[in-house]
């Protein structure tokens, strides 16, 4: 069994080496909205009763609207993480898996648990006819790359000579719509989309599935009934269906806000997804110790020492917390 996979979001872990009080950190270890809009009134009956097909139907007739997606009826699913577990009974057993690197590092786990050969690619040209399944994430997690829906279906295209699968991880997607191809008509795009990171809900565990129907049914059977709650399900038909221009306005304006205190502080700024900004520094571990003993958690990564991400501060507050931290910092590097 690999060793599991590191996110971001330890809290618990944190404050247990560093101390304090989990409510008094500062989490930016995640790329999570942290200002979520008000959360509308729940009925009692999806509380009581099993969700049904009414409630799931209209949950999934506003993610086509939201997504986009044109004839395709995005499947709700609980949290993406739940189809990426599924992903390997896609694959003819024979073949390879590439994943463009560095990124998400579930899927590298997920495929080399089931005893596939994966390749970590740095671009799309490297890419051969041995590669049953393709992953991109886009725009990607944690340098917030990005690759062209024209480029996508070119892809997308020369896997489907070879019977193989493109799967495009959108959970970033909302901040730049423009990057989607949830309305890929190639039959061999499978597109996973996140709702609790846009919309600052990721604990009610919901995402979506966008594929060919034959796709969506087995990754249904799989999953088996009931699989996503009805509160999640309310919560996906109500705020699907509303105008996001405030919730993209305060994703923008709050990541203006972390950048000007990271350029602040002497920080070089490798890329970002609006959710979430990577930094590039040589001391990024040092940097790492240094914010989690001011109760500021960050994201580190084992494979690259120099590599520190950070999510959105909520507020000025948290903004003039971390610029704080970052100018201590800066003092005891001069």
């Amino acid at each position: 069994m690999s060793a599991p996979i590191q996110h971001g979001g330890g809290l618990a872990a944190a404050a247990e080496i560093y101390g304090g009080a989990i409510e008094d950190w500062l989490d930016l270890s995640t790329g999570i909205n942290p200002c979520p809009p008000l959360l509308p009134a729940i009925s009692p009956r999806a509380f009581h009763r099993l969700p049904d097909r009414e409630l799931e139907q209209s949950a999934r007739i506003a993610a086509q609207r939201y997504y986009r997606s044109a004839l395709r009826l995005p499947l709700p699913v609980p949290g993406t993480q739940s189809v990426i577990q599924l992903l390997p009974r896609l694959v003819r057993p024979d073949a390879r898996v590439a994943i463009v690197w560095p990124t998400y590092g579930e899927y590298a786990r997920v495929f080399e648990q089931a005893g596939f050969c994966v390749d970590r690619i740095d671009n799309l040209e490297a890419v051969t006819p041995a590669h049953g399944l393709v992953v991109v994430v886009n725009p990607n997690n944690p340098n917030g790359r990005a690759h062209s829906p024209t480029r996508l279906a070119e892809l997308a295209d020369d896997l489907a000579v070879h019977g193989g699968y493109l799967v495009v991880d959108e959970a970033f997607g909302d901040v730049l719509p423009e990057l989607s191809v949830a309305a890929a008509s190639h039959p061999n795009v499978v597109v996973f989309r996140s709702f609790g990171k846009f919309f600052g809900l990721a604990g009610i565990r919901l995402g979506f599935v966008i594929a060919e129907d034959g796709v969506v049914a087995r990754f249904a059977d799989w999953l088996g009934p009931w699989a996503v709650s009805g509160p999640a399900l309310e919560l996906a038909r109500h705020f699907l269906a509303v105008d996001v221009a405030a919730i993209q306005t305060t994703i923008a304006q709050r990541c203006s806000a972390l950048h000007r205190v990271l350029r602040g502080a002497g920080l070089v700024i490798g890329g970002h997804a609006g959710l979430l900004t990577l930094v590039e520094d040589a001391r990024a571990g040092d940097l790492h110790a240094h914010l989690c003993r001011n109760h500021i958690l960050t994201r580190k990564f084992d494979y690259r020492s120099d590599w520190l991400r950070f999510g959105l501060p909520a507020d000025s507050h948290g903004d003039q917390r971390l610029a704080d931290a970052l100018a201590t910092w800066s003092r005891g590097n001069a």
